[in-house]
């Protein structure tokens, strides 16, 4: 596929000339617009509120909206939507009136791949940072990969980019199935665990999606998959019995890359590869070790040598809201989280218990605040309890209502749910009115403590209001 060319093939039929996104400000959709204008492609879409991925995407030569209309298509041969778009979207109507040809933003992104060594990183947790870090590396080694994470990094605020390189470097949602339209030269799998039930139902279903998507990679092709998750050790046994080359990675003792000697290191760690070396990160928690081994787990099988790698993962900086440090006033410092499933609260919060530890060491022992907003009713439904025990890790915990997203409230499915689930002895405060949630937490905060924000929705908006009201 030419540089240039509008993808087209198996998963877009004819070339794209002029696609339309519906919700255009989202990390995925946006990603996959910037490298359709890197690529020539004409690019429209609208978004229900303003910001800056907008205007940003303006500044490329895209024509965006604020609000939804039928108008907003213009000649668009194609239309572009995530699952989170109803079908009663005006724009979407309006596309299948025309009989225009609407592709799900995993279809579109999949036909960018074309032509490229695709890598789909994959996984219940950690599948952002671990793409994150295998694009730097990448990157460092002169590779110029194209790319396409779920999220920004913190170096260039960027979660897409077209390369000159013939890598393609993708996050693979599993959320809806959606990873399933992937065809990997290399697929990644971090762990697998029960999410998303609102889709798929049982966690058995979420398993078979996940043996489908590694079925996927094509002869010749490689699965890195972590030794530690009983899942991936299953996927890997199986794509060795295809014929596929597998690595594996993590603390277990038969772990082709096996992780050994973690300790932090302030907001970063030191651990070492067996038969390796040793790697040092700037971001905290032993998960992440995990994700980087993973990411040098591809990068062998890219051809890139230790050093180089080595070299590319102390220069991560991170990804935004992974753990991202937002400021510090008043002697607390804020930061802010994606994690918005138990078993991400419970590795973030014990990544933060570890970084406070080492300041006790120092005299500069404090607290830790932890600002939860659950994310969605079905999750919120499920995991009510696990989430009440991952925040009791901490020492404060501020439960908010739900971010319901795409889901329309439940009878009975409040916040409250998890905050009566935190253990005894962790104070806990529920706050259901979001504008009310700074005042709480710069009242709850004293000097040395650290607090964080946690989850998928607009709680991330908060941490530079409790630095304003710490200040």
């Amino acid at each position: 596929m030419s540089r240039a060319a509008g993808p087209g093939g198996e998963n877009g039929g004819e070339a794209i000339k002029h696609a339309h996104f519906i919700a255009i400000g989202g990390a995925g959709m946006s990603g996959i617009a910037r490298i359709m204008l890197r690529r020539g492609i004409a690019v429209s879409g609208s978004d229900a509120r303003d910001s800056e991925m907008l205007a940003h995407l303006a500044s490329l030569g895209a024509e965006v909206f604020v609000g939804h209309a039928a108008e907003h298509l213009g000649d668009a041969d194609t239309v572009v939507v995530s699952t989170a778009i109803r079908e009663d979207n005006p724009e979407l109507q309006a596309a299948r009136e025309r009989g225009l040809r609407v592709l799900h933003r995993s279809e579109a992104l999949a036909a960018l791949m074309t032509g490229r060594r695709a890598v789909a990183v994959a996984g219940t947790h950690g599948k952002t940072t671990t793409t994150s870090m295998l694009t730097v590396v990448l990157q460092h080694a002169g590779a110029d990969p194209a790319y396409c994470i779920g999220g920004q990094l913190v170096t260039t605020g960027l979660g897409a980019d077209d390369g000159t390189g013939d890598v393609f470097v993708a996050e693979a949602d599993e959320s809806d199935g959606s990873f399933l339209r992937y065809r990997p030269h290399i697929a990644v799998v971090t762990n697998v665990e029960a999410d998303h039930l609102d889709n798929y139902g049982a966690f058995e279903q979420v398993k078979e999606n996940f043996a489908r998507f590694v079925e996927r990679v094509g002869p010749g092709g490689a699965l890195v998959a972590s030794a530690d998750d009983p899942v991936a050790r299953e996927l890997a046994d199986g794509a060795r019995g295809r014929g596929l080359t597998v690595l594996t990675y993590g603390e277990a003792a038969d772990a082709d890359l096996r992780v050994t000697g973690f300790s932090p290191r302030g907001l970063g760690s030191r651990f070492e590869i067996e038969g390796l070396g040793e790697l040092t990160l700037g971001v905290p928690g032993r998960h992440y070790a995990h994700n980087a081994t993973a990411a040098v787990a591809v990068a062998q099988l890219l051809g890139h040598d230790f050093a180089t790698v080595r070299e590319g993962l102390a220069s991560f900086t991170g990804s935004m809201r992974r753990l991202e440090r937002k400021g510090e006033a008043g002697g607390v410092q804020v930061f802010d989280s994606y994690a918005h499933h138990p078993t991400e609260l419970t590795a973030d919060l014990r990544a933060t218990r570890d970084y406070v530890g080492q300041l006790a060491a120092e005299g500069r022992a404090g607290r830790i605040v932890a600002v939860f907003q659950p994310h969605l009713y079905s999750r919120t439904r499920f995991f009510a309890a696990e989430f009440g025990q991952a925040l009791g890790l901490a020492d404060v915990a501020v439960v908010l209502d739900v971010y319901g997203a795409r889901e329309d409230p439940e009878p009975g499915v409040s916040g409250r749910l998890i905050a009566d689930a935190v253990p005894d002895g962790t104070r806990v405060e529920y706050v259901p009115v979001w504008d009310e949630v700074p005042a709480v937490v710069a009242g709850l905060a004293r000097p040395g403590d650290l607090v964080i924000t946690l989850g998928a929705g607009d709680v991330t908006a908060l941490g530079p209001l409790i630095l304003a009201r710490l200040g």
